[in-house]
């Protein structure tokens, strides 16, 4: 495949169907604003449960999951997932 295949069809249905889904960052829980621009720390971005660099699948819905930009990042390629409990007081 030549080229960047996050730049590919199918990565692109997958960003889209995650993000008109609006659920909340996997990571963080709170929710995600679909109006912010891609640079935005609280933006949408795509994470992976398995990290790309140890194997995981670029393609797969059962490994992606929303999240923000700056949660995505401050995780890196970590597989452990330090679940923070959501804001909301119930």
């Amino acid at each position: 495949m030549a080229g960047n295949p996050r730049n590919g069809r199918p990565y692109r249905r997958l960003v889209a169907s995650l993000k008109a889904a609006g659920l909340p960052c996997w990571l963080c829980g709170h929710n995600i604003d679909g109006r912010l621009t891609e640079k935005h720390p609280l933006s949408f971005t795509l994470d992976h449960v398995v990290p790309l660099s140890k194997g995981g699948d670029l393609l797969d819905p059962g490994n992606a999951r929303p999240a923000h930009r700056s949660c995505n990042s401050a995780r890196g390629n970590r597989t452990s997932v330090k679940q923070q409990r959501a804001s909301r007081k119930w």
